[in-house]
């Protein structure tokens, strides 16, 4: 068989802390800690089926070893002789370890369990025997135990030490059958019916809500191995556990138990997850080369719309080259996984999974499985629900690897999507437009939805008139991918229902779909022809409209409109000066930022109104100030530029407005000195150049 037995190395254990030092307790501490181990060992429930026997026999030892302490402790002030007191040490260590084992082990994968059968049944006999060991050296002469606890005593010690190495041989066959169908997978045989039914059926995965948990610990258990085999081993399970359970249990939604995120705007982001520009979760986070990380995503679009700096310290870039942070990857990813977080990851064309490259087996695993449900969604469908539970299944497909996606693309999944863009039914519109938007995001599919017949314009009908703010939301991310390549977003900037719809939501929406419209709206504002779209559309209205809610949304747009609409954008964010210098006063940094350099450029293009307006804010030259005090580096450059600018109308200086008004009571002097202006805070004395 081309898969070896030993094909999976032992499993990475995950004991606590305590299972490996010994306890400083007193005698009597020492004898309540080890009486609790036991009752808490004694209470657990044996392993299934795999290492039942194992299982079992430990919780009949603690039972019986619960029974000897609580004499050894009864009615007396315990004293221990040094040779006693180190071997109980000794045994709280071994119980905490036995402890540790069927926790794991009850917890776990079975379907890794059952590779592992070997293994973890030597880890129950070594610790049998370690705890033999103990019990063999115990001075129980001296410990005072009744006639009959005694006798218990050495009962319980022949147990032990009469233990031998087993391992069961219903076990073992059942492992040969799992791997003797993987090995078919990989050389592309479709499996039996009848062998899956019963590997599963005895594995006691007997429908498709174990499966999908099943599928979770499988997922857990990729981040508990320590090489990259292993890891691709672990995932090719995964993919033999997903072909199965929809084969054998066919497609379904998610219980109304399940509870599943599809959105993090309601949780506590770790700050070290989000992304400096986007302030979303990191996707694909990479560093740059002053060292910071972003989301690839952004900081691509940040550097091809021409800015050639670290967009966190201003820094110039000593080079364009992105490096991914896989560390910070694997926890972002580990972090959605315990947060039930669909965590949808940026990939190169080859086949992996965080960073993984996939074995034969979970390669052809992923092809069968999209094949199966492409197939099955192509054949006509008894119920509407029928076909949503084929298409919740694409979508969870989708989001798990490239190589999925580009299975699933293969077997013409888009064409047989494209009818459940418009359906009447609410959740299948969402499943049917979420999964375009998993399979968006390689590359390749980006060119088969453009071609697909009526591909893209089922997403922007769900943009616009989507039965519920989820799918518009999706939709709106779908077009935010497939604007990633330039000439489609172009394309996409010039159809005037995309405009209308992303500025529509973005106005409407809830948080989560605002930010949705407002990233996309951000990446097509990119073209110069898309932006005066933009402003005929009404963008200004709508970043007014959002500009309390998701202010660094908001002044981000506007910073990119007013510096490429030119003098019509420029004239029509007047009204907006005054929310600009709110921002400026109580906004974040990065919301300054791009607050203060969307000024710079209405300043310095539009003429003395719009400084006027600017100056008739009160305080305003404080607030400035500040900012050149504590704001991001090119926030204090663009602060200091604004300044100047102030100066020069106060002074009557600026040659496209004339005299400016002498209302402006500047609080700080400064002096001209060619192109750049030495500026001194009055009240720190500190100079500032600009």
């Amino acid at each position: 068989m081309a898969v070896s037995p030993h094909s999976f190395p032992p499993r990475k254990r995950r004991p606590s802390a305590a299972a490996f030092v010994s306890p400083n307790f007193s005698a009597q501490a020492l004898l309540d800690s080890l009486l609790c181990l036991c009752q808490e060992i004694s209470a657990m429930k044996p392993l299934h089926f795999l290492l039942n026997r194992y299982s079992n026999s430990m919780i009949r030892k603690s039972r019986l070893l619960e029974v000897i302490l609580e004499d050894f402790r009864r009615d007396r002030i315990v004293s221990l002789s040094a040779s006693a007191s180190l071997c109980l040490e000794e045994m709280y260590i071994v119980l905490q370890r036995i402890k540790t084992l069927i926790e794991d082990c009850s917890n776990g994968s079975k379907m890794w369990l059952l590779t592992q059968n070997e293994s973890i049944a030597n880890n129950f006999h070594e610790l049998t025997l370690d705890l033999s060991t103990l019990l063999d050296i115990f001075p129980v002469k001296d410990a005072g135990l009744t006639e009959d606890v005694e006798e218990l005593f050495y009962l319980l010690r022949n147990h032990c030490s009469e233990s031998s190495a087993f391992v069961d041989p219903r076990d073992e066959d059942l492992r040969f059958r799992v791997l003797k169908t993987i090995d078919q997978i990989r050389d592309e045989i479709v499996p039996d019916y009848t062998e899956l039914s019963e590997i599963f059926s005895r594995i006691d995965l007997r429908d498709s809500s174990s499966c999908r948990e099943e599928i979770e610990n499988l997922e857990d258990e990729v981040q508990n191995q320590t090489d990259e085999k292993s890891r691709s081993d672990v995932i090719a399970l995964i993919g033999f556990v997903r072909y199965a359970k929809c084969v054998l249990y066919g497609a379904s939604t998610p219980e109304s138990g399940f509870q599943r995120k599809d959105s993090i705007s309601d949780l506590a982001l770790p700050a070290d997850f989000r992304c400096p520009i986007s302030l979303d979760l990191m996707h694909d986070p990479v560093v740059v080369a002053t060292g910071h990380t972003y989301d690839r995503a952004a900081i691509t679009l940040w550097i091809e719309s021409g800015h050639n700096t670290c967009p966190k310290t201003g820094q110039t870039l000593a080079h364009t080259d992105l490096i991914p942070n896989r560390a910070l990857k694997n926890l972002i990813a580990m972090w959605c996984r315990q947060e039930r977080i669909p965590f949808d990851v940026t990939e190169s064309n080859k086949g992996g999974i965080n960073g993984v490259t996939l074995n034969k087996a979970a390669l052809e695993a992923m092809r069968m499985t999209a094949s199966f449900l492409v197939n099955k969604l192509a054949t006509p469908l008894d119920s509407v629900n029928d076909a949503n539970g084929v298409v919740y299944e694409l979508r969870v497909l989708a989001k798990t690897d490239s190589g999925s996606r580009g299975f699933i693309a293969q077997a013409g999944a888009l064409p047989l999507l494209v009818r459940h863009l418009i359906s009447d039914d609410p959740t299948l519109q969402v499943n049917a437009v979420t999964t375009v938007l998993n399979l968006s995001i390689l590359e390749a599919n980006k060119s088969l939805i453009m071609e697909t017949d009526g591909a893209l314009i089922g997403v922007i009908e769900v943009l616009r008139s989507g039965a519920t703010w989820e799918a518009k939301g999706n939709a709106a991310a779908t077009i935010f991918s497939l604007s990633s390549v330039h000439s489609y977003r172009r394309r996409l900037g010039r159809k005037t229902r995309v405009i209308r719809g992303l500025l529509d939501l973005a106005k409407d929406g809830p948080i989560s779909s605002k930010r949705d419209a407002l990233v996309t709206i951000l990446t097509l504002a990119g073209d110069r022809e898309t932006v005066g779209r933009l402003i005929e559309g009404g963008v200004m209205e709508t970043v007014s409209h959002v500009m309390n809610s998701l202010p660094e949304e908001a002044v981000t747009i506007l910073e990119m409109v007013v510096r490429k609409g030119g003098f019509v954008a420029i004239a029509s964010a007047f009204n907006l000066i005054k929310k600009l210098g709110a921002v400026l006063r109580e906004g974040s940094d990065r919301a300054r930022e791009s607050a203060a350099a969307a000024l710079v450029t209405m300043c310095r293009q539009g003429g003395s109104d719009m400084v006027t307006e600017l100056a008739s804010m009160a305080g305003i030259e404080r607030v400035i100030w500040e900012m050149m005090g504590s704001g991001t580096m090119r926030g204090r450059r663009k602060a200091a530029s604004l300044l100047r600018i102030l100066r020069r109308w106060a002074a009557g200086l600026d040659r496209n407005g004339g005299v400016g008004g002498g209302d402006l009571t500047m609080v700080s002097s400064s002096r001209m000195v060619g192109d750049s202006t030495t500026i001194v805070s009055p009240s720190s004395g500190a100079i500032v150049n600009s």
